[in-house]
């Protein structure tokens, strides 16, 4: 049984008896639980079980939920979420790519991936490919109702089946598509049957096709495409070939300029970077434009405009009230990063950086001009904002709010370097995290925080208690401790910090000391556990820091925390590959809350001070 495939539409289909639904980048597969089996089926018919021991545990450990509605078929997409619309599909393809199961189930661990459900198929043993899509729909709703799974979908929850919405309003969809850099649509008609393996007209897909501006690189005379890329800092950087949009005329005239001022090698000719062209877009896979196609050529352009700054910075729905200034300004002499690099690291890194940014008073320290003047702290959100700036007033002072890439950009823009945040919401007075802040007296003397670190680690994995580290981007440590914000004030978990900070600088007398008088520290490092309090702030994970590397507050594995654990290392160059290869030890952060070990731990000290 092959999946039912979209066609391909530029024109947006609406009526009564059209919906809308978000359409991911990932892999088409059917879900198929039987009573003694499980399976997942590529719409090529290959098993894709092995590859996803994820979503197949994820199923074995609810089977329980769904005995009265097997054997049952769903039909949906595998995926790597990164908000509630977009997608990864780089890091589905990396999955599918992988043979040894070692491989498979460190990566399953480093990018859980989820199985969006769209259609059902198959309820109760009973084939519904002739039922109405409604009447689908209304069996699928039942079912995900039934077994409590979530009926939405969204990344970092620990429910890896995923329920669909639909929507009646196509604008409505789109506009949210569009701000979360979405694949695009598809529309299908309530009226729909299920037909295996026909691509059909009664379920249309609408891409949200990108635009970007490159160079023509040559021509591959064997299958006739045109190669093309952008530079950075001049060099040149390939982002794949096209060949689909251009007519005969412009593409016989393109032809003979390639021939003509090209040099031939074998079935390539190529050219020096001169012709400039727009091209249209799906997405940028491991560095290669997918679904690409001609728009028109830019005779006015030149060459040098077609940055790989640019093509990133355009690849985004930036409000149109953002404009880059100076990107050619030097921000880190030392290391050679230009303010164009960091902004690009910023684009890279917002997906990491929001779930800790969102609905904290802002404050960060701007660098006017990097590394090489002056800094300051900013608190107060500036006069001149653009009108799509959130702010919160507390305690009269006009907080910025990063809620989103436009805003998270215009500060970059404004070389906003490092980001404080506070240890609670807008919407909460109690902290959703704690923070032990490890601070050596030299970087020379590094090797303490990760000793203090691994010794607090080994404490709260007596009470079961999960933790995060991370490097301060400095010289230290900061170890995480995920709470909902719910249940626990300050004072009790200053009760919680303290009891652990004095325990272990009584255990380590000669490493370790709360003393607060640097000059009473000595060679010790400083166990800061005052500083989580209400009003007071915490580098935000995976904020760059005003220091000459323009090194990275970044999260840890527990495994890196050994002696050739170095934080100068972790540039934003670093950080970025870093991520790809083995993905973001803070993944799971915000659906480990630990409150109800954190009050069990605080109840017994209570009793024992009795």
């Amino acid at each position: 049984m092959k999946p039912m495939l979209p066609t391909l539409t530029f024109e947006i289909p609406k009526g009564d008896d059209w919906i809308y639904e978000p359409k991911y980048d990932g892999f088409r597969a059917l879900l198929h639980i039987g009573e003694n089996s499980i399976q997942i089926i590529s719409r090529n018919g290959h098993d894709l079980s092995k590859s996803f021991p994820e979503i197949i545990q994820f199923v074995i450990q609810n089977k329980q939920k769904f005995e009265s509605f097997l054997p049952c078929i769903f039909d949906g997409e595998l995926v790597h979420l990164v908000n509630k619309y977009q997608a990864n599909f780089e890091i589905i393809q990396q999955r599918g790519r992988l043979k040894s199961p070692d491989k498979i189930e460190l990566h399953s661990h480093q990018y859980p991936c989820q199985y969006v459900v769209f259609d059902i198929i198959k309820w109760k043993g009973k084939t519904l490919v002739h039922e109405p899509l409604q009447k689908r729909k209304h069996h699928l709703k039942t079912i995900f109702t039934k077994v409590s799974f979530p009926l939405h979908v969204y990344p970092n929850q620990h429910d890896l089946i995923q329920f669909v919405e639909m929507s009646t309003s196509f604008d409505l969809l789109w506009s949210q598509i569009t701000k979360s850099q979405g694949e695009g649509i598809v529309a299908k008609k309530l009226s729909s049957t299920w037909n295996t393996g026909k691509r059909t007209k009664e379920w249309l897909k609408y891409k949200n096709y990108k635009s970007g501006h490159f160079i023509i690189l040559g021509y591959n005379t064997t299958n006739g495409y045109f190669h093309v890329g952008v530079h950075q800092h001049k060099k040149i950087i390939p982002m794949g070939s096209f060949s689909h949009g251009l007519d005969d005329e412009k593409r016989n005239i393109l032809i003979e300029i390639i021939r003509q001022n090209g040099r031939k090698h074998g079935n390539f000719i190529e050219i020096d970077p001169a012709i400039c062209v727009k091209l249209n877009y799906l997405s940028i896979t491991f560095g290669q434009l997918r679904e690409v196609f001609f728009d028109s050529f830019l005779l006015d352009y030149s060459w040098e405009d077609c940055t790989l700054f640019h093509l990133k910075w355009n690849d985004q729905n930036i409000h149109h009230e953002v404009h880059i200034t100076h990107p050619d300004k030097i921000l880190f002499p030392k290391v050679n990063v230009y303010k164009q690099d960091y902004l690009s690291y910023l684009l890279e890194i917002f997906n990491f950086m929001l779930p800790f940014l969102k609905d904290r008073a802002l404050t960060v320290v701007r660098y006017p001009h990097g590394m090489l003047g002056e800094a300051f702290y900013q608190k107060n959100c500036p006069e001149y904002a653009p009108t799509f700036i959130q702010t919160k007033n507390i305690d009269h002072i006009d907080y910025i709010l990063c809620q989103d890439l436009s805003t998270f950009m215009w500060l970059g823009n404004q070389l906003a370097i490092e980001f404080h945040i506070p240890y609670n919401t807008v919407n909460e007075n109690n902290p959703v995290e704690i923070v032990f802040d490890l601070d050596p007296p030299s970087k020379d003397l590094f090797s303490l925080a990760i000793k203090a670190a691994i010794e607090l680690k080994h404490y709260f994995d007596t009470f079961s208690i999960q933790c995060f580290p991370k490097l301060s981007g400095n010289k230290g440590i900061q170890i995480h401790i995920p709470i909902t914000g719910k249940t626990l004030t300050y004072e009790d978990t200053r009760t919680f910090t303290s009891f652990f900070a004095n325990y272990l600088c009584e255990k380590f007398p000669d490493l370790f000391t709360t003393e607060r008088m640097k000059k009473n520290r000595g060679n010790r490092l400083y166990v800061d556990y005052i500083q989580h309090a209400e009003g007071k702030t915490i580098i935000c994970p995976y904020s760059v820091r005003g220091n000459e590397n323009g090194s990275v507050a970044a999260p840890l594995y527990w495994e890196e925390l050994n002696e050739n654990l170095k934080s100068e290392s972790f540039t934003i160059d670093f950080v970025v590959e870093r991520l790809k290869n083995q993905g973001c030890p803070m993944t799971h952060y915000f659906t480990n809350t630990q409150d109800a070990k954190v009050k069990q731990v605080i109840e017994q000290l209570s009793i024992l001070k009795r």
